[in-house]
């Protein structure tokens, strides 16, 4: 008998080309000039004419992560870690966490009620297109509403003051604590219901024989969700986890729409300044574009470590086989 062989075509390198040239125009070529613009000092003296590039070495992150004085090589270090960037960071941090403990917490709690089939809530549908509503709206369109809301003249600041919760001279965009709390329940009204379809998503690919043992066992509701749902769902959390943090050290359409000034820098006294706002403020302001690449690495660097320490954290650990000696 003669043996078959099977002939691969060379047609599906066609149908991945259109990827793969996506990918190395658009996200590989720039990260890899963005690092090389990094080493280098590359910014315009006036329009058209520009410093560079000449090879720096560090001299960026120097720059960005320090306060120095003079140049060239009498550069000094006056402080460490107290720049813009440096700031930036910190305040994407904080408006992060702000909104994603309670939009982790609220998709987790709304995804085991609609999937607990001892309830049976009715009208699930609606309720899950209400709740993902937010994510359709546009990011514009929802900074443009709170600040319509909640400016010195907005409706419900107004309220607030009427019902005597707030002072009648607060104002909700000349506070920092103010301006970054909208910012975070912004962002955390925007995205706990993608964040609760894909935890149900999670939930629903448990087998239900699970839940069935657990019941003739007699575990109840809450015994069941901290025994089994949570955690056969950590690799969805850690998809979570790792994906909202990326996402949240990058946000920059609500931030730098919501409360900025004429040159677009996050207010009250750049307490709303992201991190994005402030490279992109660099490059395009500033037109300094080494220094602003220096900062784009510098968040490349603290997602990779905040990613590296989600993954260590949430990771399954096998426990360990203690081996009996035999004499």
């Amino acid at each position: 008998m003669k043996k078959k062989t099977v002939e691969y075509g060379k047609y599906g390198y066609f149908f991945i080309l259109p990827f793969f040239l996506v990918f190395f125009v658009f996200q590989l070529y720039p990260l890899i000039y963005t690092f090389y613009l990094s080493f280098v000092e590359y910014y315009q003296i006036k329009l058209g004419k520009f410093q560079g590039p000449n090879f720096n070495g560090l001299k960026n992150y120097i720059m960005v992560l320090a306060t120095t004085e003079g140049k060239g090589s009498d550069l000094k270090v006056v402080s460490w870690f107290d720049t813009m960037t440096v700031k930036s960071i910190g305040n994407t941090l904080k408006i992060w966490v702000l909104n994603f403990i309670p939009q982790i917490l609220l998709a987790l709690l709304l995804a085991s009620w609609f999937t607990d089939t001892v309830v049976k809530l009715k009208g699930q549908g609606a309720f899950k297109i209400m709740m993902f509503m937010p994510n359709i709206i546009t990011a514009s369109s929802i900074a443009v509403l709170f600040y319509s809301l909640f400016n010195a003249n907005g409706p419900i600041t107004m309220m607030l003051q009427n019902a005597h919760i707030i002072s009648e001279k607060y104002d909700f965009m000349e506070k920092p604590g103010g301006t970054i709390g909208l910012i975070a329940f912004m962002q955390f009204w925007m995205w706990y219901g993608n964040s609760m379809i894909v935890l149900i998503a999670g939930i629903l690919g448990i087998s239900p024989s699970l839940y069935e043992a657990a019941m003739v066992d007699g575990a109840n509701s809450k015994q069941q969700f901290f025994k089994i749902t949570l955690p056969l769902l950590k690799p969805i959390i850690q998809y979570n986890l790792v994906t909202s943090a990326i996402g949240g050290l990058q946000m920059y359409d609500i931030p730098s729409l919501f409360n900025v000034d004429q040159s677009f820098n996050g207010k009250p006294n750049f307490a709303s300044e992201t991190i994005t706002m402030w490279i992109k403020s660099l490059g395009f302001t500033s037109k300094d574009y080494g220094k602003a690449a220096a900062s784009s690495i510098v968040l490349f660097i603290v997602t990779l470590v905040i990613s590296i320490v989600f993954f260590a954290v949430t990771k399954d650990r096998q426990p360990k086989q203690k081996h009996a000696v035999i004499r």
